[in-house]
């Protein structure tokens, strides 16, 4: 299993904090909490769909944690694979093939 964090780079203020953000995500939800914990991230600030994600019901498939740069910096030292946006969509592309496979 797998631990990935993108390079968006999005600048923006959540709270207090304003800084460029990323996205942190694993190969499954279970192995993401286990990183985001190590990493010192809450389970509330886990993302996950509020509206249907493909079919009505189905499992969201874009979940992840939002990290700030020093914690982006900290996930890579930690294990994490740095990926950029392309390699973020395909990976999300696949978790909704997956998804289609187990469904069908």
């Amino acid at each position: 299993m797998t631990v990935y964090v993108d390079g968006a780079n999005i600048q923006a203020t959540v709270g207090r904090h304003t800084s460029k953000w990323s996205h942190l995500t694993a190969d499954s939800p279970d192995e993401l909490h286990t990183f985001a914990k190590r990493l010192g991230l809450r389970r509330e600030w886990f993302q996950t769909c509020r509206t249907r994600c493909g079919k009505p019901g189905a499992p969201c498939v874009h979940w992840h944690y939002d990290v700030t740069a020093p914690k982006r910096a900290v996930a890579v030292r930690l294990g994490a694979v740095e990926i950029d946006m392309r390699q973020m969509g395909e990976l999300i592309s696949e978790r909704r093939r997956a998804l289609k496979e187990a469904t069908t």
